[in-house]
């Protein structure tokens, strides 16, 4: 039987077999790479027992260089590829984060002394961009209620922004309006509270590589990857809502809550199938990426059609 090649499968998402790693594998070395090359594994209790989370037997870790070449981070330009081959004039040493808005402790953090003595966890996610594209990727960061914990938001605090780096030297991206600069990604507080949110400071038992957002990035894996603000430079506690940029740009496109739902085609494609980075054919898109038993109950009663 002749097996052919879908037209619209680009030769890059084709996985070379060396490197198409097993998740059994990749959990054995992660124990040892992980807490010798965190980029802040001085500042964080490692936590292994946590490397899993709601994966499938058919979730295989995308191999390291599909993950890390394969991006959207329109800062560095919108093609898959020039985030890869343009972030190198990011630097993230020295990097502060300020701390603003309703909160009790506001100030500009040195990102070491912000996530120091939290705990570190290790995850691996099924990640799903709205473009119908997904992969699966191990990070490693902290819970981001932790955080907000320590950072001790005031009862009147509803949601949370972050906002990444903006600087047209180093990202050459913005330098073009087909966005409104700096991006801007937020979520409700309780959003931001629940247990699968994360910080994350590495991937693969690595630094976070410039292009996928060093050195600190947001990922809510129920969510589609815009949601994800990248070289966090800000956090903002508020009342209300606050604009972000893809919704700002094409609300009809792109709402706030962005959750992964097969039922809500975007206006140009269906979700309900997706193309996992390194497999031939698509598989069916799962109600809030695989893990609506631990987040649907934060929409109970929402229409998730209207609040897409």
């Amino acid at each position: 039987m002749l097996i052919r090649r879908p037209d619209d499968m680009p030769a890059s998402e084709i996985t070379d077999e060396r490197l198409y790693l097993s998740r059994r594998e990749w959990l054995r070395d992660a124990g040892i790479t992980l807490a010798a090359l965190s980029p802040v594994a001085g500042c964080l209790r490692p936590r292994n027992e946590d490397v899993v989370a709601a994966l499938g037997a058919d979730d295989e870790i995308t191999p390291y260089d599909k993950a890390t070449t394969y991006n959207n981070f329109y800062e560095f330009g919108t093609g898959k590829d020039d985030p890869s081959r343009n972030a190198g004039s990011l630097r993230t040493r020295p990097w502060t984060v300020e701390v603003s808005g309703l909160v009790n402790k506001p100030a500009t953090w040195d990102l070491g002394d912000l996530l120091k003595g939290l705990t570190r966890y290790e995850r691996v996610y099924r990640m799903r961009c709205v473009e119908a594209w997904s992969m699966v990727i191990p990070w490693n960061g902290i819970q981001l209620k932790d955080l907000i914990d320590r950072l001790e938001p005031l009862g009147s605090a509803r949601f949370v922004s972050f906002t990444t780096l903006h600087d047209p030297a180093q990202m050459p991206g913005q330098r073009s309006p087909i966005l409104r600069w700096p991006y801007v990604e937020a979520l409700r507080l309780d959003e931001a509270r629940h247990s699968l949110t994360m910080l994350a400071t590495g991937m693969y038992g690595r630094d976070l590589p410039n292009q996928n957002g060093a050195p600190l990035r947001l990922v809510v894996p129920w969510k589609y990857g815009f949601k994800g603000g990248k070289s966090i430079v800000k956090i903002h506690f508020s009342e209300r809502q606050p604009a972000t940029t893809w919704n700002i740009a094409i609300p009809g496109e792109y709402g706030f809550y962005a959750n992964v739902n097969p039922e809500v085609d975007h206006p140009r494609w269906s979700q309900a199938r997706e193309r996992r980075i390194g497999e031939f054919f698509k598989r069916p898109t799962l109600p809030f990426n695989g893990y609506a038993e631990e987040v649907a109950s934060l929409y109970a009663g929402m229409d998730l059609r209207r609040n897409y």
